[in-house]
């Protein structure tokens, strides 16, 4: 019987998935240049049900998410919470930027984001959450200690939510090459305030740093150690995060794929800066930050290991300690050529790789279902499609990136849409069933394999 079942449910998987894509009556927003680029791409795609995937996971952003929009303010929700993520807001809309210039409603969608970014930046740069009302005193987390400001809905502090807000105002005015949204004063007063909160974080050891966070939790990844202050940290050049990208408490402080990403979005940030707003001044802060935390990354990144050679730590302290491994959010090790310098032939990264697609990775869980990269998180032995999407965007050996593919086709529980999680075992098992930067990302690497529908995409070996 139990065969049976196993066999049913792999037929189900089998088969495309029905359409499940919103009616244009419901969507929350429409991009013309958007759904000339589905149909392009879709008619490239040899697999009916990956194909659907596609046409449904591309525009989930744009569909679902878009509460609010206009030139000036955007708020983007992340899918089932009603609140804007700097990180997961500028992770959704980011595939879109190529189409900015020929869709002006997009590009206003984008500048809109950009815009409430920045304000967010300034109401608590602290803060990885904000609320659609700038006022709103939300009851979600009413007994974190400090106590969140009007208009915060979290305050976990994660270095990557400055840098995807950096990146993001950096993106978009690449892609239009629009420089209004920088001029009027707001980018540079939220550029500076990052720039300070970045540098209160190279923080010196056992003193109170200027953030604390307390939750009352049974979750230890929810709350930070030593009355909110987190682990110890020796001064280094890098930046510490109090927290990582998928909101859990970090181990050791210093986050090796965050300050990865730094440089790179630092020193962008600066070459913009000079650019548009003649601020020479500033810009050399940002490059002496960058250099700052490159000399601490050459120091204290890497781990020499009897089995992959030296390798990329994930967390680290200062002091000499480090954490092996990796977590599926991104940034993260998997990640690094898609969200900072680091090149995809790195020897280093290549050993790293092979390390956190592997057992000795102890977030990595491979089951029935599948195989990839979780975190605590959720836990063993949830895999995330996230993992498996940056598996395929930073893989070079096109036999991985179409096993990659059939993986994320077979795991989607016939929805058509990527989950936050699997259980290893049993895909019909996920969590978040409308997790629209997942989405999105999955239309990104769709993209990117079929060079925006020039080549086709047959998963078939």
């Amino acid at each position: 019987m139990k065969k049976l079942l196993l066999s049913a449910f792999a037929l189900l998987t089998a088969l495309p998935a029905l359409s499940q894509r919103p009616a244009e009556s419901v969507r929350t927003f429409r991009s013309e240049a958007v759904e000339r680029c589905i149909d392009r791409v879709a008619n490239s795609i040899a697999d009916a049900h990956l194909r659907q995937m596609f046409i449904q996971c591309l525009p989930s952003t744009l569909d679902t998410t878009v509460k609010r929009w206009s030139r000036d303010d955007t708020f983007v929700i992340t899918g089932d919470i009603p609140a804007l993520w700097l990180r997961d807001s500028g992770a959704q809309v980011w595939p879109y930027l190529p189409f900015c210039r020929e869709d002006a409603h997009l590009a206003d969608l984008v500048r809109g984001l950009v815009r409430r970014q920045l304000r967010c930046i300034l109401l608590d740069p602290y803060a990885n959450a904000f609320t659609e009302d700038p006022q709103a005193v939300d009851s979600t987390w009413i007994k974190d200690i400090p106590r969140n400001k009007r208009g915060v809905f979290e305050r976990k502090w994660e270095l990557n939510s400055l840098l995807y807000a950096l990146r993001l105002a950096e993106g978009y005015y690449r892609a239009t090459g629009d420089a209004t949204a920088f001029t009027d004063g707001l980018w540079l007063e939220a550029v500076r305030t990052a720039l300070q909160t970045m540098h209160e974080q190279q923080k010196p050891s056992r003193q109170p740093s200027a953030y604390h966070f307390l939750r009352h939790t049974d979750r230890m990844h929810d709350t930070q150690s030593n009355g909110g202050y987190g682990h110890p940290a020796r001064p280094c050049g890098l930046i510490a995060s109090s927290f990582r990208a998928s909101d859990d408490a970090t181990v050791l402080p210093f986050n090796i794929p965050d300050n990865l990403m730094a440089v790179s979005v630092l020193r962008r940030t600066a070459t913009m800066i000079a650019e548009v707003n003649s601020a020479w001044s500033l810009a050399d802060s940002l490059h002496a930050l960058a250099a700052d935390v490159e000399v601490g990354l050459r120091t204290h990144a890497t781990v020499h290991t009897p089995q992959f050679g030296t390798v990329y730590a994930f967390e680290v302290d200062g002091f000499g300690s480090h954490l092996l491994g990796d977590d599926a959010n991104i940034p993260s090790l998997l990640s690094l050529p898609y969200i900072s310098d680091v090149s995809i032939n790195d020897s280093i990264y290549q050993n790293t790789r092979r390390l956190v697609l592997s057992s000795a990775n102890p977030y990595y869980f491979s089951g029935r279902a599948g195989a990839g990269i979780g975190g605590p998180h959720i836990g063993p032995p949830y895999v995330w499609p996230m993992s498996i999407i940056m598996q395929a965007m930073t893989s070079t050996d096109p036999a991985e990136q179409r096993a990659c593919l059939r993986l994320l086709r077979d795991t989607d529980a016939g929805t058509g849409f990527m989950h936050e999680s699997f259980h290893a075992d049993d895909a019909s098992r996920f969590t978040r069933s409308w997790f629209a930067w997942a989405n999105t990302l999955f239309g990104e690497l769709i993209l990117k394999l079929t060079a925006d529908g020039t080549r086709p995409l047959s998963i078939a070996d």
